[in-house]
Formats: C-alpha cells, structure tokens, sequence
C-alpha cells in the first residue's frame, strides 16, 4: 500500500523535512538548508511551487511518472497528488519550494484570481522549464518571502506575503509565455495533430455513439491536461480549443448542408442529440441560421 503524506497545510511538508514552522499558513524551504532529504508522496490541500537546481528525480504525478529535471518548475493545488514514495532513500536536493495555504488568500484580491492561473492544472511533463535568468528570479522571489516570514510578525505582514505570491505567480505567467513562443514550432505541431484527431473522430463516426468530441477528450488524446492544451491553441489562434471545435464542426456542418443534406439529417449526423442545438451553434458561430444558409447558398 502507498505511503502518502498528507499535506493539509504547509508545515505538515515542513516537519516532514525537519524545518521549523515559520507561518501557520505558509513555507519557504530552501532544500540545500535541509538536505538530505527522504522522498514523499504527497497529497496536497495546499498550493505548491517547486523546483530544484541540480537532481533529475523520477516522481510520480496523477497516474504517471515523470522526470523532474533541472530546472523544471512543478506547481500543484489543492487536491493534486504528486512526488514519490517513500522508500527509505535520502537524496541531497538544491532548489526551492513555496507551498501556501488558501486561507491565506481569504478576503484577498488574489483568492478569485489564482483560479485564473491555469498552470495549476497542468501536468507534470508539461512544466515549466526556465532559463537561468527566470530561476534567478524566482531565488530571489523566495528569499524575499523567506526573510519575510521570519521577521516577526505584524497586522500587514500577511499582505506583504500575499502581494509577493502574486508577484511569484505573475512572473511564472510570464515565463510560461515565454516558453509557448520559444516552442512555437511544437506547438504547430500540436495544431495539426489536432486537426487530424477532430477529422479522424468524423471519418470513424465517433460522434455517433460519443457525443460531439469534446476539450477534454481531445486534451487526453494527445496526451495533454485540458488546461495546457486550452493554452497552447489560444496562443496560436487566438481562441479557445472549445471554439477552435465548434468551428471545425460548423465547418462540416456547411459541408453538409451546401451537398444538398437536411438540417436534421446533417445535425443527427454530426453527432448532435436535437436539431436545434445545431441550429442554435451554427447561428452563434455564423451569425445565420442553417436555413438561412441555405437559402443563401440557393440564390447564388
């Protein structure tokens, strides 16, 4: 049976590596203070920011492993289970780690805008991997928040702390950014193996039997988190992957309907339960409703 270390707030992780309690609502560990460190699996009802400067660690995260390397950041939420197990093995670790807990954002700016940053959901082996001026940053982020949380405390220290977060979640927006422009070649790449998933699902008439293909299914088909693969096609088309499908199905619809097909018989064919939820689909995407379509297309 797995061992999993329950992280219910940031020093349950703490006490498991042997640093003092510094906040009841939030940590900064520095690994090198700590090192040599015992592996754990943990199940987080925090958020947690990490990453290490020199160890390669095989880790487990969901239901895969993964190779957290230098420089990789991994970020986690409450809920996530991730790290590896236990196994009477210590390892020395460099690198950093802030883990916080969300009663510290209650009442907070940042409490409804942290939901906002989606590399919380993304899975491990899409995390971010800096350059050594990012993981300069991010140091110096942490420390700033370490000697923080040291000082003793006060009625505007929790707004400092929770002002620096943000500005740690801020600046790892930015560098996520950065690394969808830098992959952009990869990311093409995932374009079209997008377009061929979608014209697969239509040609093997998957939607007959599934439903309209939906972000998810198409996020675990190419083997992505749906929040990472959101991202990835907003970044090249500037739109949602939610849109990006309807579109393509709007698209087939058109086809259907300009070859002569029923407004019924091309919905049911598309995979939709009513006709008139290809109707109410086609007229917000087009601005027509399919029998305007179609009789646009008869007065040409």
């Amino acid at each position: 049976m797995s061992k999993i270390l329950k992280v219910r707030n940031p020093n349950d992780y703490s006490r498991y590596l042997g640093q003092a309690e510094q906040h009841p609502l939030i940590c900064v560990v520095d690994y090198k203070r700590v090192s040599p460190v015992r592996h754990s699996l943990n199940n987080y009802g925090i958020y947690g920011i990490f990453f290490h400067d020199e160890a390669e660690i095989d880790i487990e995260y969901g239901c895969g492993r993964y190779d957290y390397k230098k420089g990789a950041v991994i970020c986690v939420a409450p809920g996530q289970i991730g790290g590896r197990q236990d196994n009477g093995e210590t390892v020395n670790l460099t690198g950093w780690a802030l883990l916080f807990h969300p009663d510290l954002l209650c009442g907070t700016y940042l409490e409804k805008k942290i939901k906002g940053y989606s590399f919380f959901d993304y899975r491990i082996n899409e995390a971010l991997h800096m350059t050594e001026q990012e993981h300069d940053t991010l140091v110096s982020l942490m420390r700033q928040i370490q000697d923080e949380i040291e000082r003793k405390r006060d009625a505007v220290q929790d707004a400092i702390i929770v002002n620096y977060i943000a500005l740690v979640l801020d600046y790892c927006q930015r560098f996520y950014n950065r690394q969808f422009i830098t992959r952009k070649m990869e990311n093409t790449d995932v374009l079209m193996r997008f377009d061929s998933l979608l014209r697969d699902y239509f040609e093997k008439d998957m939607q007959l039997s599934e439903g309209l293909p939906s972000v998810q299914y198409c996020a675990d088909r190419l083997c992505m988190s749906a929040n990472y693969f959101g991202d990835v096609v907003r970044k090249m088309t500037g739109d949602t992957a939610g849109n990006y499908i309807r579109q393509y199905i709007i698209q087939l619809a058109k086809n259907e309907l300009s070859g002569g097909g029923g407004i019924a018989q091309t919905a049911y064919k598309l995979g939709f339960e009513y006709p008139q939820h290809l109707s109410r689909m086609f007229k917000r995407h087009t601005g027509q409703t399919p029998s305007e379509y179609c009789a646009g297309i008869r007065k040409r």
